[in-house]
């Protein structure tokens, strides 16, 4: 699959999620069998660019290519101004955020709220193609079904935004106002997918091998975006990869290997955040981690008190090698198990 000039792994996608898809963690996630991420979005808003935490989304120091990286805003002209920012600062893709439900990123009618206002919407898709054509970045754009069950436009906006420039279209199955309650619906990505000649990339409720087959066929789309299934088991892209080459599962990772994986992840995020922000902003991911295993929201409760690197560190290694007295391998098996119909799989819900 391509995006533009750019040749991408496989079809296999990182969901772009405000604190938590950052360097470090789009990387593990590449490493692990996804074939491209997206960043957390960055704001259009100029005076928040000097921001810490703008200067940490805008940086790709060691990432591999292709570098995408979202951005969000209500005015034309500003989001263009943001593509041209992050094209300096190495981002070779840009990503318009239409989807985020946040409600403080609706409120100020960014994100999926521009599904409202379609002329807005395209103004700022045609504002920010025309910037980034004279550096050959291709422009892609994020959204939802639409703003609610009665105000379906997905399909309306994807053709006027492939007739703007866009080179490739992700939908999440769910409606702003739906949020992330209920399940995802696919006859909309569907019905882009026969709409529309780019490639369409299905977001939602992929949370198992058999989910991401299902939705495949279903809808046709060209490929899958996983977002919150990844948060603490970003060895789902790999037995995704695998189970749809093969058919096959993979065997649950071994105890040693998540240990591997979560002590280098942490070492990673500690030398993007500091020493306090770090340890601070490192507990949700452990916690993701050690959710479902034995023990593990005990461990959370004790490791949520620590405030030092170092030390949370050490008191995830110890409980990786207590676990490993116990078992070789991760409890549960390679994927969610499987039901009659994976369209209707449930939601699997993160801490």
């Amino acid at each position: 699959m391509n995006i533009g000039p750019f040749a991408l792994a496989n079809n296999l996608f990182v969901a772009p999620m405000a604190g938590v898809t950052d360097r470090p963690f789009r990387q593990l996630c590449k490493s692990l069998g996804a074939g491209y991420a997206v960043s957390e979005m960055v704001t259009s808003r100029r005076d928040l660019w000097t921001t810490l935490k703008t200067s940490r989304r805008a940086d790709h120091e060691g990432e591999a290519g292709p570098i995408a990286v979202q951005i969000a805003g209500t005015d034309a002209q500003m989001m263009a101004d943001a593509a041209l920012y992050n094209i300096d600062r190495g981002a070779q893709i840009i990503d318009i955020n239409m989807g985020c439900p946040a409600k403080k990123v609706c409120d100020k009618w960014a994100g999926s709220a521009l599904m409202q206002n379609e002329p807005l919407a395209l103004e700022i898709v045609d504002a920010v193609v025309k910037a980034c054509a004279p550096h050959n970045v291709p422009v892609t754009l994020k959204m939802r079904t639409g703003w609610s069950a009665c105000h379906r436009n997905a399909v309306t906006l994807a053709r006027a935004a492939e007739q703007a420039g866009v080179q490739m279209l992700t939908v999440h199955g769910r409606t702003r106002e739906q949020g992330y309650t209920g399940h995802a619906e696919y006859d909309t990505i569907a019905a882009v997918k026969a709409a529309v000649r780019v490639p369409v990339v299905a977001n939602g409720d992929i949370t198992s091998p058999e989910k991401a087959r299902a939705v495949l066929a279903y809808t046709g789309a060209d490929a899958l975006m996983v977002g919150r299934a990844a948060q603490g088991r970003p060895w789902v892209f790999r037995e995704i990869v695998h189970f749809l080459a093969t058919g096959e599962h993979l065997a649950p990772p071994l105890v040693a290997e998540v240990k591997r994986l979560l002590v280098d992840h942490l070492q990673a995020h500690y030398a993007l955040y500091g020493e306090y922000s770090g340890v601070r902003t490192a507990r949700k991911h452990i916690g993701w981690y050690v959710r479902a295993l034995p023990g593990g929201e005990a461990f959370r409760a004790r490791m949520n008190l620590l405030d030092d690197c170092a030390v949370q560190t050490q008191a995830v290694a110890d409980y990786f090698d207590d676990l490993g007295t116990h078992m070789d391998r991760l409890p549960g098996g390679a994927a969610l198990s499987s039901q009659a119909d994976p369209l209707k799989e449930p939601l699997e819900l993160s801490a």
